[in-house]
């Protein structure tokens, strides 16, 4: 992202506090206020009327290919690409702090993310259980309190919620990456 890009402003973003998409906007957009909606119609919605400057949307995933509904929404609302960045995504799997890893029985997170880790999942004997964000996983098994119940998303979402890293790297490959890109309204 280039320093002409700096204008303060609202960069929306689809997600809750703590999901991969929130702090890939603290990271790449920090003199914006990042502003989370449920879905990505909904931040897509917020550019167009003017609610927002920008979105930050995740188009694409080095271990899952193009990420869906986001691709298509973006191309059918004739959002303008203004730049892009790939991150390191590295899923951690957080619980509440009296949990153990040997506790855990489901994993809640976004279905992309979801599939970036299924092998591991697999292989510890966790069932995925599918909702709207990373984030409002681990804000969902916070208030939950449950030892049973994990979440699927980034190490810093333990901060946000209060929860423990049970397992940090649990993506299937070390590389995994997503190309996050800086969308704006087409001119009128």
């Amino acid at each position: 992202m280039t320093s002409d890009e700096e204008t303060p402003g609202r960069v929306a973003y689809q997600g809750a506090p703590g999901a991969f998409s929130h702090e890939a906007c603290l990271d790449l957009r920090p003199w914006d206020e990042a502003v989370g909606f449920e879905t990505f119609q909904g931040a897509i919605d917020a550019v167009l009327g003017g609610d927002c400057h920008c979105a930050l949307i995740p188009v694409e995933n080095s271990t899952v290919g193009v990420v869906e509904p986001a691709a298509t929404l973006v191309r059918e609302a004739g959002l303008v690409a203004v730049s892009d960045a790939w991150r390191p995504i590295r899923l951690a799997l957080l619980g509440v702090p009296e949990a153990r890893l040997s506790d855990v029985k489901t994993a809640e997170s976004h279905p992309v993310a979801l599939q970036q880790c299924s092998k591991a999942l697999k292989e510890m004997a966790i069932t995925a259980v599918e909702v709207f964000d990373t984030g409002g996983a681990a804000a969902a098994v916070a208030e939950a309190g449950d030892v049973s119940r994990a979440a699927v998303a980034p190490a810093r979402g333990a901060e946000v919620y209060g929860l423990s890293v049970l397992r940090n790297d649990l993506q299937d490959f070390s590389d995994n990456r997503t190309r996050f890109v800086l969308f704006t309204a087409p001119e009128a």
